[in-house]
This record gives structure tokens, C-alpha cells and sequence, in this order.
């Protein structure tokens, strides 16, 4: 059995290679899977997620990670999303490798958004904003890169401004061109790709704000309560999913179709439709699509069958 830190996956998984890699995944079927999310009984909103699922006749793989939001306010900060994947061979059950969890959640949720990038963003876009400066913050940002390389300027917008300032320096160390938007109405209105990487359980993009032609990619509201953008960010948009299993788990979906926003025949495919040709994607230029990445355990089954290849196992 082969372990595998986080250094070791973030080198073996790149994004430039991740992105095809599960986009070629997806043009089978979708893996068995299922998830069990236990809550901290005292209460403190803390949750320990279990998500097995079952690549047939290849790979069994099951993810397990705390996570605990609150780890970022620590001194000195941890991750909040912390675990690790295992991966067992289909054929006899026997363990094959384990993962960092962080490093491999970090690398699927962005990567599964970049290939969201790849489907139905406009083909040559500039400016990308990422809306919240955690964990994810540089992942995705080098995702949407990496899936529109036409991308010259990343902005990131965050509550507390000196974690947007914070991300901005990190990615200018590795020489993307970056800056903190003090304004997320105004950084919203400019931007060509926006990738909403939070745990907010209020709206923060305003769907009246976006402009012609922009894609909207929204991560991090994974719970009944949660959502990242409003109403008439649903009604304007081309609304599409990672997958069709999961939607009526998530608040960013649930929401809007309570309120009368968008109904479930709005959703015009998912990422496993538009990669095998059942649904077109984006129809013009000026078009809005959305994008909401609902995660779920085939996102870890192919990530961690691609780490296997990757790593010559």
C-alpha cells in the first residue's frame, strides 16, 4: 500500500493534467457512492463526512475528513477539511493507497470546477474574482487558470479584507497577477469568471450585477441552509451541475426553487451530460451560465483513480 502527503499530491496532480484527466472520466459512468455526514452532538457545527463510492471493476474509495471551520481562527490556523482518502482494489479488496485528504479535497472540488470553466465559460475570458480567501482560494483560482489560460487577472474578495490581501501576496509568489477587490458589487459587475469559494449562508452575488457572457461557478454552499448567490443570479443564468445527484441536498438549489426563482427542469445538464455531447452548454456569447459544483464521492473515486495512474501504481 503506497502513501501519498499532501506535497506529494499536489505535485502528481497538477491542474493543467487533473482537468482532462477527469473530464475523460466522465465520459463513462457515473460511480456508485453515497455519503454519511455525522454532526459534533455538542453542538459546536463541527461534522465528520464519510463518502465511499465504487468505480466497477477498478477502484472502491472512501474519503474521510473533519471538518471544522473554526480551524482557520487557530493559533497558528490548521486546514478546516482535514482526513485522508483511501483507495482499495476492486477485484480483492485489498488496500491500494491513502491520501491527504486536505491536499486531494483541495485538488478534486477545484479541479471539478475548472472542467466547469472548460464547459461553459466564455472561450477567451480576462478577469477571474474568487469570492473568499480560505483553503481553497489559490486551488481554485490556478484551476480556472489552468482551465482558461486566457485569464490575466485574479481578484479575490473576502469579509475580512487582510485574508483577501493575504491570498492576493500568495498568488503573486507564484506569479499570478493578483490583487484584493475592497467592493465585491464592483468586482462582481467586471469580472468575467467568479468562483465563490465560501461557507456563507446568505447571498453574496447579486445576479443583477452580472455581466454578459460571465460564468459563475459557486462551491462552497454544501448544506440546506447555505448559498452564495441570489435569485436573480439563478434567473438570469444557464444553470448547469457537476452532477444530477446531490441537487436537492443543497440550499444553493434548494432555495431559489422554493422561491419560486427556478424550478428543477431549469437545470439544463450536468458535467457527465455536457462531456458526452447530451447537452450543448453555452449557447452564445453573451449568455450567463452558472455552475454549481455539488461534490460527492465520485469526484473523490476519479481523483483518486487518477493519482493511481499518475503515480504508476
Amino acid at each position: 500500500m503506497q502513501m501519498f502527503d499532501a506535497e506529494t499530491v499536489h505535485r502528481l496532480l497538477p491542474y493543467a493534467e487533473l482537468i482532462p484527466a477527469l473530464q475523460e472520466m466522465h465520459e463513462g459512468e457515473m460511480p456508485a457512492g453515497d455519503g454519511v455526514y455525522t454532526e459534533d452532538p455538542n453542538g459546536t457545527g463541527n461534522m465528520f463526512v464519510t463518502l465511499p463510492g465504487w468505480l466497477g471493476g477498478r477502484l472502491i474509495v472512501v474519503k474521510m475528513v473533519g471538518v471544522f471551520p473554526a480551524n482557520r481562527d487557530r493559533d497558528p490556523p490548521i486546514g478546516s477539511v482535514l482526513g485522508a482518502v483511501a483507495a482499495f482494489d476492486a477485484e480483492t479488496g485489498a488496500p491500494v493507497l491513502v491520501a491527504d485528504g486536505e491536499a486531494m479535497t483541495y485538488r478534486k472540488t477545484a479541479a471539478i470546477s475548472g472542467l466547469g470553466t472548460a464547459l461553459l465559460a466564455p472561450p477567451a475570458p480576462r478577469d477571474l474574482l474568487v469570492v473568499g480567501a480560505g483553503g481553497l482560494g489559490p486551488h481554485v483560482s490556478m484551476a480556472h487558470m489552468a482551465a482558461r489560460p486566457s485569464i490575466a487577472r485574479v481578484r479575490i474578495w473576502n469579509r475580512t479584507a487582510p485574508r483577501a490581501e493575504a491570498l492576493a501576496a500568495d498568488l503573486r509568489s507564484r506569479g499570478i497577477e493578483a490583487e484584493a477587490a475592497p467592493d465585491l458589487d464592483d468586482a462582481v459587475a467586471e469580472a468575467d469568471v467568479i468562483s465563490c469559494v465560501t461557507m456563507s449562508r446568505v447571498p453574496l452575488v447579486k445576479g443583477a450585477l452580472l455581466k454578459p457572457g460571465a460564468h459563475l461557478d459557486l462551491v462552497g454552499s454544501y448544506l440546506p441552509d447555505m448559498r452564495e448567490a441570489d435569485d436573480d443570479a439563478m434567473r438570469r443564468g444557464t444553470v448547469f451541475t457537476c452532477c444530477d445527484r446531490g441537487r436537492d441536498e443543497v440550499g444553493e438549489l434548494t432555495l431559489p426553487v422554493a422561491a419560486g426563482a427556478l424550478a428543477w427542469d431549469d437545470i439544463w445538464g450536468d458535467a457527465f451530460s455536457l462531456v458526452q455531447g447530451r447537452d450543448a452548454g453555452r449557447a452564445s456569447e453573451d449568455e450567463i451560465t452558472v455552475y454549481k459544483n455539488i461534490g460527492g464521492a465520485h469526484q473523490d473515486v476519479f481523483t483518486a483513480a487518477i493519482l493511481k495512474q499518475a503515480a504508476g501504481l
